[in-house]
């Protein structure tokens, strides 16, 4: 019987574990591999890195946002000769341009109980005929600034809330001849080549309405319109449809808190901004609120339509859209801003004086930064107040000074400053 030697089994097996191990590694190690980076869709928020860039050139304004400045000749000329009673406030161009949203309102529309303005909403085509009445009677459209087309033209969506019975009195209605035509003027108006007067579209039916804003959505020829939120008690006051249209980001503030802004702006003598906290609604009605802090900042969507960013003070917040396991990622800004503040201050103050002060100043060189700022010092130290994504890895942020008085819309705003954030992956954590 032959004895097992297990020194010269080791001694043999050692060179053919180790060529095993070679030859089954290559695919891993000694070749290489051909992964591509990640679409910046397919990153988590959490995921994300950034590098700051500070006083960078404002980024180029989206077209669409002031093609509709002036109103539709045609269709001004249309209230005006059909519809004397009632007052062109804007239009709001489709964007492919085939559909026109007037807002317009009555002599007897007014304000409401709040002060707020009241407005209503029809949908002409693009010769100016009006094609479909939008609103009900039971229906009051607020806020007309922020009535949005979706990108794609298939969808309308605006706040409105129920329209409370007015007390002011209505216009005298100009005077109408009601003597019975006699039979030779039936004759005459038988008989004439006049074209017959234009028939109006029927007047809605009644849509369900809340005593607070809601978001109103409808298709680009009005039909299909419902409420898309049904919050009572919630205010909607800003909302916007995602690149690929399929689902809007709003701010949403509740009707205590909403008072609430306004008797402290009254009391400062300015005009009250209206902060809400942050969700997500599909256009089956289902809400994912983002975030539970108030901000008066507007969302602004991913061109990928797979991200949504918001601001707080000095604080850039990234939420994922969509998703099982949807993350956020918080990107504290402070000490950024407070270093490119100071150095934008300096070379204000270093612009303002003489030629000869400006270059004794120059030749300075200034001391090395040990401590940070002291933001009572810098004027142009401010918070953030808008975002832009024009592009998949860059986000930029507007910092600047807004005071608004009362009776003043435009207000007054200073030190306004554009900053970038460059977005890109984070490295893959490598596995085992």
């Amino acid at each position: 019987m032959p004895i097992f030697n297990l020194k010269s089994s080791i001694k043999f097996a050692a060179p053919l574990l180790s060529v095993t191990l070679v030859f089954g590694c290559q695919n891993s190690i000694l070749q290489p591999t051909n992964t591509a980076p990640p679409a910046m869709r397919d990153v988590a928020s959490v995921r994300l890195n950034y590098k700051y860039e500070a006083d960078v050139p404002t980024p180029s304004i989206d077209a669409a946002k002031t093609s509709n400045e002036e109103r539709n000749v045609a269709v001004q000329s249309d209230f005006d000769s059909n519809r004397p009673l009632e007052f062109l406030d804007q239009t709001i161009l489709s964007p492919d341009k085939k559909k026109i949203l007037t807002v317009y309102h009555r002599l007897s529309d007014g304000q409401d109980a709040d002060g707020l303005d009241i407005y209503r909403l029809d949908i002409y085509s693009q010769d100016g005929a009006l094609q479909k009445k939008l609103t009900p009677e039971s229906m009051a459209v607020y806020f007309p600034e922020t009535i949005v087309w979706s990108p794609d033209s298939g969808s309308l969506a605006f706040v409105a809330k129920t329209r409370a019975a007015t007390t002011q009195p209505f216009e005298a209605l100009p005077e109408i001849d009601t003597t019975f035509p006699t039979d030779e003027a039936t004759d005459v108006a038988a008989n004439s080549n006049t074209a017959p007067t234009r028939s109006s579209p029927a007047e809605p039916s009644a849509i369900l309405t809340f005593r607070t804003q809601q978001i109103y959505i409808c298709n680009a020829d009005g039909s299909g319109l419902k409420p898309l939120t049904e919050n009572e008690g919630l205010i909607y006051f800003h909302y916007t449809f995602s690149p690929d249209s399929s689902v809007l980001a709003a701010l949403a503030t509740t009707a205590r808190e909403w008072k609430y802004l306004e008797i402290t702006a009254d009391s400062k003598g300015e005009m009250m901004v209206p902060t809400g906290r942050l969700r997500i609604i599909e256009k089956n009605g289902r809400e994912r609120r983002l975030d539970d802090n108030l901000t008066a900042v507007h969302p602004v969507w991913s061109p990928d339509s797979a991200k949504v960013a918001i601001a707080f003070d000095t604080q850039l917040r990234i939420y994922d859209a969509a998703g099982t396991n949807p993350t956020q990622a918080a990107i504290p800004l402070r000490n950024q801003l407070l270093i490119s503040s100071q150095t934008y201050d300096r070379e204000q103050q270093r612009l303002a004086q003489d030629a000869n002060s400006a270059s004794n100043l120059a030749a300075t060189p200034s001391a090395p930064l040990s401590t940070l700022p002291d933001e009572k010092l810098l004027v142009s130290y401010n918070p953030i107040v808008e975002l832009a994504w024009p592009n998949d890895n860059s986000i930029y942020l507007k910092t600047a000074y807004i005071r608004r008085p009362a009776n003043d819309p435009v207000g007054v705003t200073s030190f306004a400053r554009w900053h970038r954030l460059a977005l890109s992956p984070q490295a893959a954590v490598p596995t085992k």
